[in-house]
Formats: C-alpha cells, sequence, structure tokens
C-alpha cells in the first residue's frame, strides 16, 4: 500500500475536525470557505480510502455495510440537530433528505457505476438475487415511508398521524434489520462477487483495522460538519441563483453521499459492479430504516407538523425509479444504455429539483 497516501488519510481527518471545531458557528471569509472546501474533498478521499482498509480486513457485503451505516447514523445525526433548532423548512427537512437520497443512490450511483464497468468490459456484471432483494426493500420502504403519508385521511395534509409513525418506524427498522441479517449471514453468498475472496492480496492486522475503523468515523463526522458548515453559503447561492429553497437539501445531500460515490466508482471499475451495488441500494435502504424511527422518536420533543408525504411530481419518478431498477437488475448483467436511463433519471430529479 502507498506509504504516502496512507499518512495522508491519517491526518486529514484530525486537520478536518480540528478545523470544524474553530470555523463552527463562525462567518467565514472567501479565502477560509475555499480552505474548508478543499478539507472537505480531501475528508472524502479519507473516508473512502480507510472503508476500504476496514473492508479488506472484514470481507464483503460487510465493508459496504459499515460504510453506508457509518454515513447514515451521521446524516441522522444532523437531521435531527437542525429539525430541533427549527427554521424554515424543518416540517419536510426528513422528508426531502430521504427522497434525495434514494434518488441520488437508486440513479445516480447505480448509473455511474453501471456506466462505469459497462465502459471498461461491455456488460457490467452482478448477483440478481442479492440486487432484487436489496431494490425490492427500498422501494417498500419508500413507498410505507415516503408515497403512503400523502394519502392517509387520518390527518391534513400529507402527514402521518402517531400511530401509523410509530407503525411505519417499527416496519423501516424492521425490516432493514432484516435485511441486513440476510446480507450479512442467512444468505451471504448472493452479495459477494464471484471470486471477491481472491481480489484480497493483502489483509490489514487487526490493530491497522481499527485505526482505520476511528478514522473513518472521524473522517465522515468532518463530511457532514464542514458540509453544514458549508450550508450558509450554499443557501445564499441559491438565492442568488433565484432557486427554490429545497435545492440546498439537494446539495447538501450530494455531499454527504460522495464518499459511497467514489468508492462506487473504484469497485465498478475494478469488476466489483455487485459490491457497488451493496453501496448504493445499502445507503438508501438505511437512510429510510434508520432516520424514519429516528424521527418517530424524535417527534416527541419536536414542535409543528412533519411532513412526510412525496408530491405527485416526485411520486411519478419515484415508481420510475421501480420500474427501471426491476428491469435493470432482472438478467444480472446491465449495458452502456441501462446506465443512461438510471442517470437521466438522477439528472431529471436534479433538473425538476431546481426547476419545480
Amino acid at each position: 500500500m502507498n506509504t504516502r497516501l496512507r499518512w495522508t488519510a491519517s491526518i486529514v481527518p484530525a486537520v478536518a475536525m480540528l478545523a470544524l471545531v474553530l470555523v463552527w458557528g463562525r462567518g467565514l471569509p472567501v479565502l477560509v470557505e475555499v480552505v474548508i472546501v478543499l478539507l472537505l474533498a480531501a475528508s472524502v478521499l479519507a473516508a473512502v480510502h480507510h472503508a476500504e482498509v476496514v473492508a479488506h480486513r472484514v470481507g464483503e457485503p460487510f465493508g459496504s455495510l459499515i460504510l453506508a451505516v457509518a454515513v447514515t447514523v451521521i446524516e441522522v445525526g444532523l437531521i435531527v440537530t437542525l429539525m430541533l433548532s427549527g427554521g424554515p423548512g424543518v416540517a419536510t427537512l426528513a422528508r426531502d433528505t430521504v427522497f434525495a437520497a434514494v434518488m441520488i443512490t437508486c440513479n445516480g450511483i447505480v448509473g455511474l457505476s453501471l456506466l462505469v464497468s459497462a465502459l471498461k468490459r461491455g456488460t457490467a456484471p452482478f448477483k440478481p438475487e442479492g440486487t432484487g432483494a436489496a431494490l425490492a426493500t427500498v422501494i417498500t420502504l419508500a413507498t410505507l415511508s415516503l408515497v403512503l403519508p400523502t394519502f392517509t385521511t387520518s390527518n391534513p395534509g400529507p402527514e402521518f398521524s402517531g400511530p401509523q409513525l410509530v407503525f411505519a418506524a417499527v416496519v423501516s427498522f424492521g425490516l432493514y434489520v432484516l435485511f441486513v441479517f440476510v446480507q450479512s449471514v442467512r444468505h451471504r453468498e448472493y452479495f459477494v462477487p464471484e471470486g471477491d475472496d481472491e481480489r484480497h492480496t493483502w489483509t490489514p492486522s487487526a490493530k491497522t483495522t481499527l485505526i482505520s475503523l476511528g478514522l473513518l468515523v472521524l473522517a465522515l463526522v468532518a463530511v457532514v460538519g464542514l458540509a453544514k458548515v458549508e450550508s450558509k453559503s450554499i443557501e445564499d447561492a441559491v438565492a442568488f441563483a433565484g432557486l427554490p429553497p429545497s435545492v440546498v437539501g439537494v446539495v447538501i445531500a450530494l455531499l454527504v453521499l460522495l464518499p459511497e460515490t467514489l468508492a462506487a466508482a473504484r469497485n465498478a471499475r475494478r469488476d466489483r459492479t455487485q459490491i457497488s451495488f451493496n453501496l448504493a441500494l445499502g445507503s438508501a435502504m438505511a437512510s429510510i430504516g434508520l432516520t424514519i424511527p429516528t424521527i418517530a422518536v424524535a417527534s416527541i420533543w419536536l414542535t409543528g407538523p412533519l411532513t412526510l408525504g412525496l408530491g405527485a411530481v416526485h411520486i411519478v419518478l419515484l415508481m420510475l425509479t421501480a420500474v427501471v431498477g426491476t428491469l435493470t437488475v432482472l438478467l444480472g448483467r446491465a449495458t452502456l444504455l441501462q446506465a443512461g436511463v438510471h442517470l437521466a433519471l438522477c439528472g431529471s430529479y436534479l433538473f425538476l429539483a431546481a426547476v419545480p
């Protein structure tokens, strides 16, 4: 392993966390803003490096599971913190963030992974048993948590009543835990590429793995924290451009999901498209399966409405994603065409977020 890369990846999370502590809650000059952006990018690269070190030690699908859960737990913490602090857009913050994560992962990251793999070898192979099960779980969770509130009648508007929110939280968390059990224990072979064990020519020691795990968490905290620091500048830029306020949530979601995006692309380049799908769909699943239960608990202290139901345009995009995703995973291989379709869906979502 490259010694310079290892040392750089070890130092960057600590430097980024120090910078986060120093700039948190302060107005920043332009030069400092530029430094923060560079540290944010470096933290993303460091997170990907340490996630790969852990993955080499624990094997798949545990490696991708660790990265997806770590990012989502920190993301959920950020959502709850922002909701408790109040302000405009709080009622729809959880919905907008979760839906952005689903669309970016299921279309953006999946499409990018297919593109990289198909360009290299003509078709992108993966296991339809595991990928299909993951996609079915994501679509079920998204429909139960984000579509049904638009049509329930117990509360006016696209909101769950108290009992409905509790039911959605229990089902979401239960399905996520069941999937993790199936993925990592019962049918682990469905989520591991053929010959993956032979690809691991280097196995880190237990000490190195623990250090990388700690640095991974540190780097992810820095990524989310620095993204929050930059959120005011993003808000100003969005307002200056005349875009809807919801675009801010999309931009922050893109920043937070950068580690998974880079890790998925690197695995696709190494002919490990299945791992790329594990990262993408696992992140979408964790985003719903962990956010909805957390929001349900936090609603005890939250005041005001909690809007979870999607509008008509977003429901159409979600249903189209479900249909296209199902057809993509059906045969266990995909071409540039499927990559283009998924990327077009992601682009449509981003465009309509800016021009509703």
